[in-house]
């Protein structure tokens, strides 16, 4: 069974990360819970706000969630303030080394960009976000004409709704095209059929 570990803070966009929770509990419900195991960490584990004003009680803190194999960087306007939160980049890091996966969603980039951890490779962001993606991590190769990037272990998504096809990617990818059509069924997203 995967872990997947999903990022909150204050001011989180909601569908950043509420698309790739969907996509791996609704995958780990059609498969009797054996596959994934997803939940939700912030710093504190305090109760946060995301862009729109919805409030979120994270499961788990910096200091007692489990092992994490798959790590989900949502975007939003606090990530300004992430990329630049110690505690943050530090944490970021040492999951980094351990997870099988670590992909961002919109402007999750931010983050990944400031720890150098988008050097050399190809990524995406938001599109209202690319000239500062460049600012915050030049030596990465910024692809616009892609919905998502898979480099491996690290991987980027465009804006907000391009979460949930990552992470849809991320399953096909782990568990196989059925276990991933299943899922898109059950959700009625993208091209699924009757």
């Amino acid at each position: 069974m995967l872990n997947a570990g999903i990022f909150i803070f204050d001011q989180v966009e909601v569908l950043d990360f509420a698309g790739p929770f969907e996509v791996f509990s609704v995958t780990s419900e059609l498969n009797g819970y054996s596959l994934l195991k997803v939940f939700t960490i912030s710093e504190n584990g305090n109760l946060i706000t995301t862009v729109n004003g919805l409030k979120v009680q994270p499961e788990y803190s910096f200091d007692n969630h489990p092992p994490v194999d798959i790590l989900v960087i949502p975007g939003g306007i606090g990530t300004k303030k992430e990329m630049n939160n110690s505690k943050t980049l530090s944490w970021v890091k040492t999951n980094y080394k351990t997870a099988e996966i670590v992909f961002s969603v919109c402007t999750g980039a931010r983050i990944l960009g400031s720890l150098g951890l988008l050097d050399g490779i190809e990524s995406i962001t938001h599109h209202e976000a690319i000239s500062e993606l460049k600012e915050i991590a030049p030596d990465t190769r910024i692809n616009q004409t892609k919905r998502f990037i898979d480099n491996g272990k690290i991987m980027s998504s465009g804006g907000i709704s391009a979460g949930i096809d990552l992470s849809l990617h991320i399953i096909g990818k782990k568990f196989g095209d059925d276990v991933k059509k299943q899922t898109m069924k059950y959700m009625e997203y993208g091209a699924w059929e009757k």
